[in-house]
């Protein structure tokens, strides 16, 4: 299914002083907003996902799930930056009529933020029933939320944080660091710097999965393999990122989730999160590496009333996609509560 598209009316000025002159956000919609326009539930994406829910996130646009489009308007707007048809450095840059590549202009998740405001109020979304953000789509769920505490009426934050840490920005970097080493990138073509991307992924899923993920699915049968399984799922994951995606979109997307910060400029992460009055729950994964338990609870007792909950899985950070059916008992009630 094809995202519907909506062009921002003027320019749009981003936090880092730059600007972008034409905007345009790529998004897909499920189900029917109701006469109220109380059945809204906003999914916010992570990293190379695309705003199509029902193709990258199994088993949650379904009936009986927690995004059923029988009774619930689903949105999901693909992010600033992105490969899916949001404005992104493949884009032309209208004062050039060339596309951006790597001079596309340096954005923040406050700019994502204030990009996908821009299309809940030219749908006539006034309050959003339930925000979801899960990884990344956290970083974008937990800044709206305190952004405009009014607009949200529950909140769902799984395996995320209200500000990149030092681990995160240090895996960001290793990955952005593969991609400049390929020395294609930098080359003003759709296809630069794809080798350097495969290798980015390959590092990322490491973090992703975890090792107890790899050794679950990733086992040499008895007989001595001419290549390990292991070995060929890294480079399987790599190539497949590269058909699909561009090394410009996901460096740069990269950088902007390195920004995430609740509490720049309103006194720290803590007086930050103090402003969300959404009932939230927070959602670990018990072999998450990424975004680790401990520091899901510590997120979860920052925010007033917030409740934390925990996913079982083996598949570390990578769980919230895989564990559906834990995912759905938690989230199917506190959304209809």
């Amino acid at each position: 299914m094809d995202p519907q598209i909506y062009t921002a009316p003027g320019p749009f000025a981003l936090e880092s002083g730059g600007t972008l002159p034409e905007l345009r956000i790529a998004y897909h919609t499920y189900g029917r907003l109701n006469a109220a326009r109380d059945n809204v539930v906003w999914v916010c994406h992570a990293l190379t996902a695309n705003s199509e829910v029902a193709d990258w996130w199994p088993h949650t646009v379904e009936a009986g799930r927690f995004l059923d489009p029988a009774d619930r308007f689903i949105v999901c707007a693909n992010i600033l930056g992105s490969h899916y048809g949001s404005t992104g450095p493949l884009h032309a840059d209208p004062a050039t009529g060339k596309p951006y590549y790597r001079d596309f202009p340096p954005f923040t998740i406050r700019d994502m933020v204030r990009a996908h405001r821009l299309l809940a109020d030219a749908l006539g979304i006034g309050r959003i029933a339930a925000l979801v953000g899960s990884s990344v789509g956290g970083f974008q769920a937990v800044e709206w939320a305190v952004m405009e505490p009014g607009r949200i009426g529950r909140l769902a934050l799984i395996a995320t944080a209200a500000k990149a840490s030092p681990w995160t920005i240090a895996i960001d970097e290793t990955q952005r660091m593969a991609i400049e080493a390929d020395p294609s990138f930098g080359e003003p073509r759709d296809d630069a710097g794809m080798a350097g991307l495969a290798a980015a992924r390959a590092i990322g899923l490491l973090t992703y999965r975890g090792g107890e993920g790899y050794n679950l699915t990733q086992q040499d049968p008895e007989e001595a393999p001419a290549r390990h399984r292991a070995e060929t799922y890294q480079r399987y994951q790599g190539e497949k990122l590269c058909r699909r995606y561009n090394a410009y979109s996901y460096h740069a997307i990269l950088r902007a989730f390195d920004t995430h910060d609740v509490g720049r400029g309103r006194g720290g992460v803590e007086a930050a999160l103090r402003r969300i009055v959404a009932p939230t729950l927070v959602v670990g994964i018990t072999t998450d590496m990424v975004f680790t338990p401990s520091e899901m609870r510590a997120l979860a007792a920052q925010i007033p009333g917030a409740a934390y909950r925990e996913i079982a899985s083996p598949f570390g950070h990578d769980g919230f996609l895989v564990e559906h059916e834990q995912l759905n008992a938690l989230l199917y009630p506190f959304i209809r509560e």
